[in-house]
């Protein structure tokens, strides 16, 4: 069987293909995506195709990528395939969100081709990863600690994306370009060991083919089974997240932490992968970091939390795991009058400040947390309500001294992302009131006051302050 008919054979038995698609092509210069384009141009009359090829610029080889862009065009003019060309900023994107620059630019890349297939109504977007990208990305993987889901590697058909010479190696790639003699460019960020999918593909790949003649092959089989048996246990994960989600938005799930807890391990790996794939996506996401989450189900008290990359981070709460991506609150500032109630939409809470000439009944009570009382006369209005700032300190009730927030906050386990949404409550320069937490010596009412000021926090009641 030739090269072609091998390709038309895996088309056919993924499914990639139905006829009459608009493919767009992932178009580098390099020998897989040139042996890409030749293979379904092969095939454009049998499939009845509309044939597109895009070549990004990642503005990385500068000195490199006007020679690339014009063999390209060229290869397509000859072709008769529509060609697109646009650039991308992967050092601005690596510099943002704290990647490495491989991430980046596969980031970037996918949305580009994602946008440029929108715009030209493209069905499917073709890839040329091969047989050795597979056994790299299994090996990359699993030096880097990936679970199972991780090591099913490159999938040939994800959505819309299809893979067609993954049943062909990279050696086969490069002798039929030279038996069709067809040129191609070389990417010399490929020959650089500084990566680690480079040093496998130089070092490692060489010596397990020694050891394994057939190891692209034996990687390959091993890859579908893994693949296979992640689309059973994707089955029991939906199953399971269908009683376990209690909140989702674009950047942050809640789970119920009870039956949480009682799921089998191999089950709670997947489910949390799922869950942390939903809130920002598992790029960077290893092994061991799913591990500190369940220690995290299983060990931590409420309160605790694990940091995980890119933002997300993973917070065990009294009946809930909430996995989230969404930045830590940080209060504004704000003016609290009398009679007036103050709501706080960022930390679902109402702060309201009523006037009394009797002491309230809050008066009696030791804890401080949601309603305080103080001397009217003693408390300066506006009140500003507002976050925690460097040097903030005050005299806690019962406490007898001053303290830092800082170290209130410590002594409290108070989580570090969590003390810029506790409202400070401010009575001119000196704080009265950490709202949820405590109230000031500062202004507190004595024998001879004779007027009150009482201040309340209250969940703030959906569609309340709107």
């Amino acid at each position: 069987m030739d090269l072609e008919d091998q390709v038309s054979a895996f088309i056919n038995r993924h499914d990639m293909l139905r006829g009459e698609e608009r493919v767009l092509i992932a178009l580098s210069g390099g020998p897989d995506s040139v042996c890409l384009l030749l293979m379904l141009h092969a095939l454009k009359t049998e499939y009845s195709l509309q044939l597109h090829a895009a070549y990004i610029d990642h503005g990385l080889r500068p000195e490199e990528t006007p020679k690339e862009r014009a063999f390209c065009a060229d290869l397509c003019r000859h072709y008769d395939v529509t060609f697109h060309t646009e650039s991308i900023k992967v050092k601005a994107h690596q510099e943002e969100y704290g990647t490495n620059l491989q991430e980046a630019a596969r980031e970037l890349r996918y949305q580009r081709f994602e946008e440029i297939a929108a715009r030209i109504g493209a069905h499917r977007i073709a890839l040329g990863h091969n047989l050795n990208d597979q056994a790299e990305t299994f090996m990359m993987r699993l030096l880097r600690g990936s679970g199972p889901g991780g090591l099913t590697g490159i999938p040939p058909v994800r959505g819309h994306i299809i893979r067609p010479l993954m049943c062909l190696s990279r050696e086969q790639i490069e002798g039929y370009l030279e038996q069709e003699g067809i040129a191609f460019v070389v990417d010399s960020s490929n020959e650089k060991d500084v990566y680690l999918r480079n040093r496998i593909r130089s070092q490692l790949m060489p010596v397990l083919t020694e050891l394994n003649p057939n190891v692209l092959e034996t990687f390959e089989r091993t890859t579908e089974v893994m693949r296979e048996e992640e689309r059973y246990f994707g089955i029991q994960v939906t199953k399971a997240m269908m009683r376990l989600i209690t909140r989702k938005t674009d950047d942050a799930i809640e789970l119920f932490l009870s039956p949480l807890m009682t799921l089998d391990t191999v089950i709670l790996r997947r489910v949390l992968r799922r869950a942390i794939d939903e809130t920002r996506g598992l790029r960077g996401i290893g092994f061991t970091h799913v591990e500190d989450i369940i220690h995290l189900i299983r060990e931590s008290d409420a309160g605790g939390r694990v940091h995980l990359p890119h933002g997300i981070r993973a917070i065990k709460k009294y009946a809930t795991l909430l996995i989230t991506a969404e930045p830590p609150v940080t209060l504004g500032e704000f003016t609290l009058e009398a009679g007036v109630s103050l709501p706080l939409p960022e930390v679902e809470l109402l702060i309201s400040a009523t006037l009394h000439d009797t002491l309230p009944s809050e008066a009696e009570d030791d804890d401080t947390k949601h309603a305080a009382v103080f001397d009217a006369d003693k408390v300066k209005f506006p009140l500003i309500v507002r976050s925690r700032r460097d040097g903030d300190f005050f005299y806690p009730r019962g406490f007898g001294k001053r303290k830092k927030l800082q170290d209130f906050f410590v002594d409290e386990k108070v989580p570090r992302d969590e003390r810029g949404a506790v409202p400070v409550v401010a009575s001119g320069d000196d704080i009265i009131w950490l709202a949820g937490y405590r109230a000031s010596e500062t202004a507190a009412p004595e024998d001879e006051s004779k007027r009150f000021v009482l201040l309340k926090a209250e969940l703030l009641r959906r569609g309340a302050g709107e």
